[in-house]
């Protein structure tokens, strides 16, 4: 399994970002659902108007609120990108869900190192694929 990221694995659609983060339809469901691990949030919605199915597709924020040195956003950009790039094998999508988008938010106010980003990213990333696949003990799980 090749380790790089390519161009068709980020979300650019505007489209797909708006219905990701529509607040009229979320819920907690296999088809979507959000999850949080400080200081990492992932939220994630199955895409059925997609017309390839590519599989997952992954944006990041970095809120300028949060962080308001660019140097420092585009640090912590990067260093969720590599605990993604990384890990992204954790998640695996059933055949009832095609495309699946993902966006992972940053949610502190102060920059974190590497490990603990990936270790937040590996939580989360295991706790959404059981949530997509619904393996988890509880079939109807609540908000996180």
């Amino acid at each position: 399994m090749s380790l790089r990221l390519y161009k068709k694995e980020k979300l650019c659609s505007v489209t797909a970002i708006n219905s990701l983060f529509d607040i009229r339809q979320r819920g907690v469901t296999p088809q979507q659902g959000a999850l949080i691990a400080y200081p990492l949030r992932m939220v994630w919605n199955a895409n059925q108007n997609r017309t390839k199915p590519s599989g997952i597709q992954f944006l990041i924020s970095i809120p300028k609120k949060k962080i308001r040195h660019a140097v420092k956003r585009v640090a912590m950009r990067r260093r969720v990108r590599e605990a993604y790039r990384l890990n992204r094998h954790l998640v695996t999508l059933p055949q009832s869900i095609p495309a699946l988008d993902i966006a992972f938010i940053y949610v502190s106010d102060q920059t974190s190192n590497s490990a603990r980003i990936h270790a937040s990213m590996v939580k989360l990333l295991q706790r959404a694929n059981d949530q997509i696949n619904q393996t988890g003990n509880n079939t109807n799980p609540g908000p996180q």
